[in-house]
């Protein structure tokens, strides 16, 4: 006597009545069976990925402002029973998040029916994105972002190492070039004042701060020495600066330009190649003027603006923590909206932020988990974030065509 499954009796069962009753019908039917059950089962784990997958790809995250599957970053969803393994790979880098975003895609996959575990990797890959037609690229050097204010005085240059630091604590390999050619202040704000060194008597090796790789022609003269040069010099000088430094795999290089849009803007511009740019300004009217200048001009090169960056926006009492408007409000926010960029995101004018970089220990290691600091890793993240859905740059992958004649 033979017995059969009952996922193939119910088979059997769904057949017409007459052939059950055949000869044959009986013989076969119960191998059918058998193989639209297993059919039955693969299909319900692919419906069963594709539930997970929905659940993982529709998640909007905050700082790219898009779900996932829409970005590109869902790499590998992958369902056994109810164990659920899946891996995202952003553009970004996630020391810091990658817990907060684990926990918030763990909990939609976990309510799923029949989940029963939820194993998310979460990785961060940094890749080359597009630049301005005909520049060569920066050896070793996968984006280059280009801090910009057009006017003096808003904090750029400090905005410009919070924010390098910062993308370096969040687990990206960072360089930071000071273009200031005429009144260079990254050496005084990291604490260095290391001569570099060159091993080739050609290059020159970056200086090492807080973990960032560094170059600034105040490495290279006194203090006190002022820069007497002509634009053609001080431009020449930037781009050595830039191409004669041996940078060491670096994901991100933050270039902190001098205020204004004259020869060094046009230089960076036209020669070296920018993946994105962040404006700096402050409320008053008077800063908006010139950001506005320095995001028209970046608009003429084709360089993308990644958003705004509002700097003293909210003054903050040392003694008794009262806050105050005094450059105004709003100025951010309205140039964003009339130019349809992000505003990044808003950071007081709070004097231990000066302190720290007197000091030559910026906010983002003197005081890494305070609330200054925090503000400083939300916008590094946002702006890396942001460059991570700009074209990505493929020239590197296209082989070269080499025409021999025999």
């Amino acid at each position: 006597m033979r017995y059969y499954s009952r996922a193939a009796i119910d088979c059997f069962d769904e057949l017409p009545g007459d052939f059950q009753a055949s000869s044959v019908g009986r013989q076969i039917c119960p191998q059918q069976a058998a193989q639209n059950f297993t059919q039955r089962i693969i299909l319900m784990s692919q419906l069963a990925k594709q539930q997970v997958e929905a659940a993982i790809g529709s998640y909007v995250d905050p700082y790219l402002g898009k779900d996932l599957a829409s970005a590109g970053v869902v790499r590998e969803v992958a369902v056994d029973g109810g164990r659920v393994k899946a891996r995202v790979e952003l553009g970004f880098p996630v020391v810091g998040y990658e817990e907060t975003l684990r926990a918030a895609l763990r909990e939609r996959v976990m309510a799923l029916p029949g989940a029963e575990s939820a194993d998310i990797a979460i990785s961060f890959r940094a890749v080359m994105h597009a630049v301005q037609r005909g520049v060569k690229p920066i050896a070793n050097v996968r984006n280059i972002i280009a801090v910009a204010s057009g006017k003096g005085g808003v904090g750029k240059s400090t905005t410009s190492v919070n924010l390098a630091l910062a993308l370096a604590a969040q687990g990206a390999a960072v360089g930071i070039l000071d273009a200031d050619i005429y009144g260079p202040s990254q050496p005084r704000m990291l604490g260095a004042q290391t001569r570099p060194e060159s091993q080739d008597g050609h290059t020159m090796e970056p200086v090492l701060a807080h973990g960032l790789q560094s170059m600034s022609i105040g490495y290279l003269i006194e203090e006190d020495s002022p820069m007497i040069w002509r634009g053609p010099m001080a431009t020449q000088a930037l781009e050595q600066l830039l191409r004669e430094t041996r940078w060491r795999a670096l994901d991100y290089l933050v270039i902190d330009l001098p205020p204004g849009t004259g020869d060094v803007q046009l230089t960076l511009a036209q020669k070296i190649p920018v993946s994105g740019a962040v404006i700096v300004t402050t409320p008053q009217d008077i800063a908006l003027l010139d950001a506005r200048k320095a995001f028209k001009m970046f608009e003429k090169v084709n360089v993308p603006v990644l958003g705004v960056v509002e700097n003293m926006s909210m003054h903050i009492c040392s003694n008794c923590g009262h806050k105050e408007a005094i450059f105004g409000e709003g100025g951010g926010a309205r140039m964003v909206a009339d130019y349809g960029l992000e505003l990044l995101g808003q950071l007081p004018l709070d004097l231990r932020i000066r302190e720290d970089v007197d000091e030559g220990h910026p906010t983002v290691v003197a005081d890494p988990q305070g609330q200054v600091a925090l503000a400083y890793h939300e916008i590094a993240r946002r702006i890396a974030a942001r460059l991570s859905l700009q074209a990505k740059d493929y020239s590197s992958k296209i082989p070269s065509i080499v025409i021999e004649q025999n």
